[in-house]
């Protein structure tokens, strides 16, 4: 074997041992490299995490977004249009944190005034108007919470039913300031709580005896419940008629100012004559459901609307 023979043969193996040198610092970078890429991903992730837990909301506006109160059309009801009694009325709050669990509305004199009670105990005033206004005003125009039992009890004046009411809350734990609005709705009140004045009476419309078309709304319940409109109105000797034909056969009676009227047909479709108590507000009825496991009573109203009336 000649000399220049085993010289290049151990060149070869230099340059070989060489390029597996390269490469094997080549692999120790790039492991490096993701160790460190990996670093940067925990780390990032950590980062974040306690930057989501530093920007928890510190104000219960932003934990409960304020939701829209009311309907459309919504026109204001005046206590000389209720007619003095005690009543269990419905209340609309613009915050899931300002629950009311029961209402008693209270109307004597010209004027309303309602006893809400409370889902807890968190707050310990309310002023009727805003937060900014409850502020700066004397203490003695806070209205103070009445505790009783787990919850408290407050009681407030009414300005009108279907009218949006500033109301600001004063909670204990955070004490401060929180804006609502409230709708005392008229259309969970009795159909004869209201006087002549909150709707348009048949009397005022000067019909005479006949049949008539008239539009009909259903409100109420899930949403998926609707009636035929326009609706047969049939007059006659001072009083009104509607037929009601639902979009299903499966109710059983309806509850009309507190007579219960029994189906004139349910064979397509649930088909009811109903007394119409006045026009142009939401009627308050309820209708039993047997669409359901068991039957279930539903609140609904219907709105007749007097400008569609037509022979």
């Amino acid at each position: 074997m000649s000399a220049a023979f085993v010289k290049g043969e151990s060149m070869k193996k230099l340059t070989l041992y060489a390029a597996v040198l390269f490469l094997s610092a080549v692999l120790v970078s790039c492991s490096d490299n993701a160790d460190y890429s990996a670093e940067n991903v925990t780390t990032t992730e950590v980062t974040t995490a306690v930057a989501t837990t530093t920007a928890e909301p510190t104000t219960e506006q932003v934990t409960a977004p304020q939701q829209e109160v009311g309907f459309d059309g919504m026109k204001p009801i005046s206590a000389d249009a209720v007619k003095d009694g005690e009543y269990d009325i419905n209340v609309d709050s613009s915050s899931s944190m300002f629950k009311i669990t029961e209402c008693k509305l209270t109307v004597t004199d010209g004027k309303m005034t309602a006893k809400i009670t409370m889902s807890g105990s968190g707050y310990e005033y309310l002023f009727m108007g805003s937060g900014e206004e409850a502020e700066k005003a004397d203490e003695n125009k806070r209205i103070k919470a009445e505790a009783e039992g787990d919850v408290v009890k407050f009681t407030i004046p009414v300005e009108a039913l279907d009218k949006k009411i500033d109301c600001a809350a004063f909670s204990k734990r955070k004490e401060q300031w929180y804006d609502r609005k409230l709708v005392f709705r008229a259309d969970s009140l009795p159909s004869d709580a209201l006087t002549a004045g909150a709707f348009t009476t048949l009397e005022s419309l000067s019909l005479e005896n006949g049949e008539y078309l008239v539009d009909v709304r259903l409100e109420g319940g899930s949403g998926k419940a609707s009636v035929k409109s326009p609706a047969k109105l049939t007059v006659s000797d001072g009083t009104a008629v509607a037929e009601i034909i639902w979009s299903s056969n499966k109710y059983d009676y309806m509850v009309v100012n507190g007579e219960k009227i029994a189906p004139k047909s349910m064979d397509e479709f649930s088909i009811f004559e109903v007394p119409v108590t006045g026009f142009d507000y939401r009627m308050p009825v309820s209708a039993d459901t047997t669409a359901m496991s068991t039957p279930h009573e539903i609140e609904y109203t219907l709105y007749f609307d007097s400008s569609s009336i037509k022979k």
